[in-house]
């Protein structure tokens, strides 16, 4: 990877991080990037655009640490039922979000 791209991904990561941090919503940032996820997987485009889109934007808009840091919190809380419903509830409805976003993608190719 070369200078350029790494700058990229610097870049498109900390506009991501930005628009996360006016989103502040787990929910609907994990809605929202498992789709461009899918939509992205699905797209012809060269491989160091998707690095900067795919590494660059939805892992730093998406963060994995909020979503952990949400089931944490439940789990203090002792909301152990909760805990348990959301993490699968989650899960389940973004790999179905991803799955929309990689169809809607073929639908365009």
């Amino acid at each position: 990877m070369n200078t350029i791209n790494l700058l990229l991904i610097l870049i498109v990561s900390y506009l991501a991080t930005f628009l996360r941090l006016l989103i502040d919503d787990i929910f609907i940032i994990s809605s929202i990037g498992s789709f461009i996820y899918g939509f992205l997987i699905e797209r012809k485009i060269s491989h160091s655009k998707k690095d900067i889109l795919l590494i660059g934007f939805c892992s730093c808009f998406t963060s994995f640490s909020g979503f952990i840091n949400f089931l944490y919190e439940l789990f203090l809380n002792q909301a152990f039922i909760k805990l348990i419903f959301l993490l699968n509830f989650i899960i389940i409805l973004n790999l179905i979000i991803m799955y929309v976003g990689y169809l809607v993608s073929r639908k365009f190719t």
